[in-house]
């Protein structure tokens, strides 16, 4: 118990990260187990909270997709229906909201650059953080009317 209170010390953490670490430590799978659910008791260990506080962090420094938020707790082993539930409490308008930022942002830093090439690499970067194609070209086109 000790061992996996320190390792929550600083930060939130997923079951499945408090399992592995106590894992690498030797404990017994019993003593593991028994741990893990002490924990949960005592609400110091909750998934379902560790995503949703995951999902308001992530949104709060970076615009980001669904779906790189999706891959982003599957890496930290969050389940299923915990990352599903984090999810569904976002606005609807939330995804295109944050690809027009990202758009706007970029639609600005790459002015220097001819229109077509600039498109093309606003997309990269809409996409290589989640975003739909089609919410893509949604937010880059918007970004060019305002004339960014």
């Amino acid at each position: 118990m000790d061992a996996a209170l320190s390792y929550l010390t600083g930060r939130m953490r997923t079951v499945r990260e408090v399992e592995e670490r106590l894992d690498t430590l030797q404990y017994g799978e019993g003593d593991i187990l028994m741990t893990v659910e002490r924990l949960k008791e005592l609400k110091l260990l909750d998934d379902e909270a560790y995503a949703r506080e995951f999902v308001r962090s992530r949104l709060a420094t970076k615009p980001v997709s669904r779906q790189k938020l999706y891959m982003d707790l599957k890496t930290h082993q969050v389940p299923e229906e915990c990352i599903r539930t984090a999810l569904e409490e976002l606005p609807k308008e939330t995804e295109s909201n944050n690809a027009l930022e990202v758009a706007q942002k970029f639609w600005r830093q790459l002015s220097h650059l001819p229109e077509k090439e600039r498109r093309d690499r606003v997309l990269r970067r809409l996409m290589s953080r989640g975003f739909s194609t089609e919410a893509s070209l949604a937010a880059i086109r918007q970004a060019a009317e305002e004339g960014l």
